[in-house]
Parts: structure tokens; C-alpha cells; sequence
């Protein structure tokens, strides 16, 4: 009989830390990461790159533009391509962080996400981690986390990830986008009735992955 797969699913609300600290669990148990945010990411890029304006843009466009779109496998993740190149710098890039919500709420397009992850998971142990992995993608996972912060303490991580100086003008503006993008995202970002919550506002990175890592070995017996 061949062995089912371990899943981790990592769920939380933007700049929860949800992509870095599932990458560290991954590297720590030896899992592959599987980053759900980088697809309708990458199907953001690709719909920019066939219309650059986001409100002429329809279900079926964003689904056509992101047909080139793969999940390919390395040493510690899988990483999306588009037309056969890694795209990790464009996917990061403001434009599409602007664009990627609108990309997120298409249901179809919420689908062929889902179905990809889904497939990654099938020959490999994964941490998996976005906004409805643990309700909907993996409703069977067999450990699902739902990561909170405060979203001044969100906004502040974003801006340190993007290198920049945090005045006290520059964290109050993105606060208020991390807010906005929360009611955004609202309907997605909901913990599982079976997910442990982890409140990370106090916590620091390596003290997170720490208390995923101890809960998944318990839980894989």
C-alpha cells in the first residue's frame, strides 16, 4: 500500500509570516513548501503581462494568461514558472501585489490554484500555507496552524522584508493597507474549527517554527 502523504497546512492573514515560517518547517522536517499565495501570483504576472489594466480583466482572461503557469519542484520547494522561467522577482514586484486580491476572489481561478497544490501534495510530504488551506484545500491535512499578529506588527514585518525605513508616517499608511486588505480577504482568511491558533505578534520567527515543528512530530507519531 502506498504510504498517504503528511500535510501541514499554514493559514493566516497577510504578513502573518505564513510563507517564511512554512519554508523553515518544510527545511526542518525535510517536507517540500508549497506556497499557494505564489500561484495567484503568478497568474497576477501573467495577466499584466497580457493587459495592464486590472479592470478590464475577466475570470476566463486571468485562467487563459495563466495556462503557461507550472509548479515545478527543488531542493526544499516548489517555486512557479511561467512559459518555462522561474519568476520570483517579478511575482514580488508592487505591481502585482496591487492586482494579486482581485486575481484571488475569481472562484475558477481559486480552483486551479486548489487543484495545483493539491497535485503537489499527492507523491510528497508538504507545508502548504494561504488563506483557506486548511478549510478547503486540505479539509483532511494533517495539521493545520492559523497564524494571527497585530497589524501594526504585520505591517511592520512587510516593510523589513521590503527594506524599508519604518517612520512612524510610512507604518501608519501600511497599516492601514494591511487593513484593507484584510476586509479584502475576509471571506478566504477564516482558521479551521481543528486548526491550533498561534498568536506570533511576541513571538519570534524561530519560536513559531519551533512550536509547528514539536506539534507536527506529535502528531506523525
Amino acid at each position: 500500500m502506498t504510504r498517504r502523504t503528511f500535510v501541514i497546512a499554514i493559514d493566516g492573514p497577510a504578513a502573518s509570516g505564513k510563507s517564511s515560517t512554512a519554508q523553515i518547517v518544510a527545511e526542518r522536517l525535510g517536507y517540500l513548501h508549497v506556497d499557494s499565495g505564489s500561484l495567484y501570483r503568478a497568474a497576477t504576472a501573467a495577466m499584466l503581462r497580457a493587459e495592464r489594466d486590472p479592470s478590464k480583466w475577466t475570470e476566463q482572461g486571468v485562467l487563459d494568461a495563466a495556462r503557461p503557469v507550472e509548479l515545478r519542484a527543488a531542493r526544499t520547494s516548489f517555486y512557479p514558472v511561467l512559459e518555462g522561467r522561474a519568476i520570483e522577482d517579478e511575482i514580488r514586484g508592487a505591481e502585482v501585489t496591487d492586482s494579486v486580491s482581485r486575481v484571488a476572489r475569481m472562484p475558477r481561478v481559486r480552483e486551479w490554484v486548489n487543484e495545483k497544490v493539491r497535485d503537489a501534495a499527492k507523491s510528497r510530504d508538504v507545508v502548504v500555507d494561504g488563506r483557506d488551506m486548511g478549510t478547503v484545500v486540505f479539509p483532511d491535512a494533517d495539521l493545520k496552524i492559523f497564524l494571527v499578529a497585530d497589524s501594526r506588527e504585520r505591517a511592520a514585518r512587510r516593510l523589513r522584508q521590503r527594506g524599508t525605513p519604518a517612520s512612524q508616517q510610512v507604518l501608519d499608511d501600511e497599516t492601514i493597507r494591511i487593513n484593507e486588505r484584510d476586509a479584502r480577504d475576509a471571506l478566504q482568511t477564516v482558521p479551521a474549527r481543528d486548526a491550533v491558533i498561534i498568536d506570533t505578534t511576541g513571538l519570534t520567527q524561530q519560536e513559531q517554527v519551533e512550536q509547528i515543528v514539536t506539534l507536527s512530530k506529535q502528531r506523525s507519531g
